[in-house]
């Protein structure tokens, strides 16, 4: 779909307003609260704002990311959340001391820090979460 105007069928002739200026709400969820707690609080080092009986509320560098509590987690095998970091391997280093650990992923090749750099020149990398989810990591090419 890349070049084709999607706007018209959103019924507005450009895509400026409305919700690109609003700060997004990043959700994630989890079967074990006190451990989802202690990895986005401690070993990803975002601070909890609120622990109401449905959800955690983390500030993620000023958006919110809500981790709902739920019976069941259904993890895909894609990234639910990501950052842009400045210095992934650096990044990558420091959660291994708080015991996160890299995963790879299939069909990448990865350097021996476990990052992968795909042919525009972005780096990536990935984590899960205690629940199975796969966070992301990614480095621009002008950083």
């Amino acid at each position: 779909m890349s070049g084709r105007n999607l706007a018209p069928m959103y019924g507005r002739p450009d895509t400026g307003g409305l919700l690109s200026s609003q700060l997004i709400i990043a959700h994630a969820a989890t079967t074990q609260p006190e451990r989802a707690r202690a990895f986005y609080g401690f070993a990803l080092g975002l601070m909890l704002t609120e622990d109401t009986p449905r959800a955690l509320l983390f500030d993620a560098g000023g958006s919110m990311l809500r981790v709902e509590k739920v019976a069941h987690v259904v993890a895909p095998p894609y990234p639910i959340l990501g950052w842009q970091v400045a210095d992934i391997a650096g990044t990558l280093k420091a959660l291994a001391a708080r015991a996160v650990q890299r995963v790879p992923i299939p069909g990448t090749m990865s350097d021996r820090d476990g990052v992968w750099t795909a042919p525009g020149g972005f780096k990536y990398a990935w984590f899960r979460d205690p629940d199975g989810n796969i966070l992301s990591l990614m480095q621009s090419p002008t950083t």
